[in-house]
């Protein structure tokens, strides 16, 4: 089974222009990112997909592998999934170019989903950290998903939902923006119109749920943040300071 991480990355953010650009301990964001996923020995080869000359150029010049499409996309997942026509692989990982902390044991479960699909029945695949602090159950920038018994997504929102546990208890998850599919589902994500809710909430993950399909969630132990504004950037530098 061939795997392939795919970054995609853009200079502007309606929340944080530039940011993938910011220096984080050194080294741009993209580029801690980049070598996050590298990291971990779990890809046959890891990506960045930009428009931008200037995040290419600064892959490139670090050994590393880029390729630029100067087009204009609806979302991230529709720029790599034109970038995975001219891929050989099976498996595609869509890493946010904004995560410099994701780890190998939480991308570890993601392949792991595939690898265990004997049947081939799982095309989507996402990942999920529980939630115990009140103020991140209750920040608008954290993505909340509610999963059924089996850990399929049920729905995802940027409000509060909950899910409910066999021993009854309400619990908050909440998602993990690291995505996996299998290259045709990929593929068939975008051809899919944008959907309603989707387009309320600024969640891709919901065109897969309102189109009918389902999302397999793992859930992780570790932290991983987001870099969505100059507070998140603050705290990364802190963190990365101390390691």
């Amino acid at each position: 089974m061939k795997i392939t991480a795919l970054i995609p990355a853009r200079l502007n953010s309606s929340r944080f222009n530039g940011k993938l650009m910011m220096d984080l301990c050194g080294k741009p964001v993209i580029t801690r990112t980049y070598d996050a996923a590298l990291a971990t020995n779990l890809f046959s080869s890891v990506i960045v997909v930009t428009e931008d000359y200037e995040i290419h150029d600064e892959i490139i010049s670090n050994n590393g592998n880029s390729i630029l499409i100067k087009k204009e996309y609806n979302s991230g997942t529709d720029r790599i999934a034109d970038a995975c026509c001219k891929i050989e692989t099976d498996i595609v990982i869509n890493i946010q170019g904004d995560e410099p902390f994701i780890d190998k044991q939480s991308l570890d479960k993601l392949v792991n989903i595939f690898k265990n699909d004997s049947k081939n029945e799982i095309n989507y695949a996402s990942l999920m950290k529980l939630m115990n602090n009140e103020q991140d159950i209750n920040n608008p920038n954290n993505v909340k998903v509610s999963v059924d018994d089996s850990s399929f997504a049920i729905n995802f929102s940027r409000k509060p939902i909950s899910s409910i546990t066999t021993l009854s208890e309400e619990v908050f998850y909440k998602h993990v923006g690291v995505y996996a599919y299998r290259k045709e589902w990929l593929m068939s994500f975008a051809k899919l119109s944008p959907t309603k809710f989707e387009t309320k909430e600024k969640i891709e993950a919901l065109r897969i749920i309102e189109s009918g399909f389902q999302i397999k969630m793992a859930e992780t132990l570790s932290e991983s943040i987001g870099i969505d504004t100059e507070k998140d950037l603050s705290k990364a530098i802190e963190i990365w300071g101390n390691k």
